[in-house]
């Protein structure tokens, strides 16, 4: 995985967001969000750059559970979905994360859809 990713433990990715721990874990079962298992406590972590910020509020990608779902549909595991988010994508010139953080939700399914 691409080591320009922040990483956030479960109860600080909550946080950041202004909830309580338990919904993102509800979050993480229901498939809306995926993480991984870090660290020497093997706890679940997940990118910081999955959190966007407006005038308005603190919220998780709206276009990521879309796309995780398109990913897991696919056959990728959680680890894998967040390596394909975070790491360079060649069609896309950038990796899929920042592609759908700047609002390019089309082009990043276009190019999830050729994993299947």
């Amino acid at each position: 995985m691409t080591d320009s990713v922040t990483w956030l433990a479960v109860p600080d990715f909550a946080d950041a967001l202004g909830l309580e721990a338990t919904h993102i874990r509800d979050l993480l079962r229901q498939g809306e969000l995926v993480a991984v298992r870090r660290g020497e406590n093997n706890a679940l972590y997940l990118p910081q750059e999955f959190i966007v910020a407006d005038d308005h509020s603190t919220h998780v990608l709206p276009t990521l559970a879309g796309t995780i779902t398109l990913l897991s549909d696919a056959g990728l595991s959680d680890a894998e979905i967040v390596e394909w988010l975070t790491e360079v994508n060649d069609e896309l010139e950038t990796t899929p994360l920042e592609a759908l953080r700047s609002g390019k939700r089309a082009p990043v399914r276009r190019a999830a859809q050729t994993l299947g």
